[in-house]
């Protein structure tokens, strides 16, 4: 299990976040939500649940966050 390599961030003009504390803030969260979505993976597979459905229904959820900021 590891976590895929982060990006650069940008912003929505597509300028690089240079912002350490910005950056590390986004680390952090993305490191916790892989860790809190692989657990859940795990115990789905434990559960007897389908592979393929659980992936899907995690890339399921990912499309449906919605921006409150627009």
């Amino acid at each position: 299990m590891s976590l895929p390599a982060f990006p650069k961030w940008h912003d929505k003009h597509g300028k690089t976040v240079a912002c350490t504390e910005k950056v590390k803030v986004m680390q952090e969260n993305m490191t916790e939500l892989f860790q809190t979505a692989q657990d859940a993976f795990e115990d789905a597979l434990l559960m007897g649940c389908d592979e393929s459905q659980v992936r899907q229904f995690l890339l399921q959820m990912m499309n449906h966050l919605e921006n409150p900021y627009e």
